[in-house]
């Protein structure tokens, strides 16, 4: 099978109605989605298809508009614009008959079933999904992240990065830092390190890209990622890893290292992340340090607030955390609330995938495909090691397979 019928067939997910639709459909279940990204839209979309209409759902984002993260290390190389990013409502509205509100989400009564919006309306809702992304933590010495962007959420960061780069003297040096795991798309910061190299050998000669990395060793795709690090690149590219920041200085472009100081005339600062604010608000941080929710993946309910269930970055759980598993959560959480408004039971074997592509040069990619499956003994999604691939290298032809996988994924989420 080629590889892109592979992919498209990956991400194809059951447009029929569910087998439970009809008694769900009977239920008239009211469930509020707090979040507009591919997590929360996904849990919108396939709540009322699979419900056959019969969920009255209500989806919640301050932004009138999704911009995807996914791709969007190629608008800071020119290639791809930020309009080309983002996805609309629209559909989710018109087709699947989501009631969509461009809104600011105060608080949420996790007992009661209530979300108070800054309009001043309150929602009342049987089930919450609370689906709000990541939060960037601020280190010592920032006040302005617009002067180190970290540009991990697709915006204005993004672009104001991008103008950075492009006014960067040639023979200039570019800092990339990654922090520790877990943070959003784990082959992301690495990737991007690629892509900005080989910019930089066309645009900026004799320029270097110092990329400090918290871990310990290169954490996904290791193979090709060295090959590109210290073979294809490493005219451009100083990888070292275990380096820490304690702290930064805006006015002087400095980074306070545990391997000494560090200066750039750019530096993208992409800094430790947490679940989203309201998942703190609720006290539902309470796993991996505080910094994301405990989940029972069956059905992404919260270990902590029974009404609530929490999908995407915020979450905490053994799959990484990257867009393409958000929507694969998605409908697992989807799934099994339709189950829950007919009187059933979660699916007790529940699989998820997720294919994933780096760009190697701004014309050639790698890929990374994983698959998770349930396991009852440990209560966790466990990669199928079996099922689980890598590409050997990189080449133009999955650079193009990574436009086809992006398309999909995109209009399974919001089309």
């Amino acid at each position: 099978m080629k590889r892109r019928h592979l992919l498209q067939g990956a991400l194809a997910a059951a447009a029929a109605a569910h087998p439970l639709s009809a008694l769900a459909a009977s239920s008239g279940g009211r469930v509020v989605v707090v979040g507009g990204g591919m997590a929360g839209a996904t849990v919108a979309k396939f709540l009322r298809l699979w419900s056959q209409g019969g969920l009255a759902v209500t989806l919640i984002d301050r932004n009138a508009a999704y911009t995807s993260n996914i791709m969007s290390s190629l608008v800071l190389s020119g290639q791809r614009s930020m309009a080309s990013l983002r996805f609309g409502y629209d559909a989710l509205k018109s087709k699947y008959g989501v009631q969509v509100l461009t809104d600011e989400v105060l608080g949420i009564d996790p007992v009661n079933g209530s979300v108070a919006l800054a309009s001043g309306r309150q929602l009342l809702a049987d089930k919450i999904v609370v689906a709000p992304g990541m939060r960037f933590d601020l280190l010592a010495g920032q006040s302005d992240p617009m002067r180190m962007p970290h540009a991990w959420q697709a915006g204005p960061q993004t672009e104001m990065l991008a103008r950075q780069l492009a006014a960067m003297p040639a023979g200039g040096t570019a800092v990339l830092t990654i922090p520790k795991v877990p943070y959003r798309c784990p082959p992301g910061p690495y990737e991007r390190a690629c892509l900005l190299a080989d910019w930089m050998k066309a645009k900026k000669p004799g320029s270097k890209l110092l990329v400090l990395d918290a871990n310990a060793d290169i954490v996904v795709e290791k193979d090709n990622f060295s090959q590109a690090f210290f073979g294809l690149h490493a005219n451009v590219i100083e990888y070292h890893s275990n380096v820490e920041i304690s702290s930064v200085d805006e006015a002087q472009m400095m980074l306070y290292t545990n391997g000494g100081a560090v200066h750039g005339d750019v530096i993208n600062l992409i800094p430790p992340q947490r679940a989203g604010k309201i998942v703190e608000q609720l006290g539902l941080a309470t796993a991996t340090g505080g910094r994301f929710a405990p989940v029972d993946v069956l059905s992404y309910q919260s270990l902590d607030a029974p009404r609530i269930h929490v999908i995407g970055d915020s979450s905490a759980t053994t799959q990484p955390k990257a867009g393409h598993i958000a929507n694969q959560e998605a409908k697992v959480c989807a799934d099994a609330l339709v189950r829950y408004f007919a009187g059933g039971a979660p699916d007790p074997a529940p699989v998820t995938n997720s294919a994933c592509f780096s760009t190697i040069t701004r014309t050639q990619a790698s890929w990374l495909n994983a698959v998770f499956q349930y396991d009852a003994l440990s209560k966790s999604m466990k990669p199928v090691a079996a099922a689980g691939a890598a590409s050997v290298g990189w080449s133009k032809g999955h650079f193009e397979d990574m436009s086809i996988w992006f398309k999909a994924l995109m209009a399974d989420s919001f089309a």
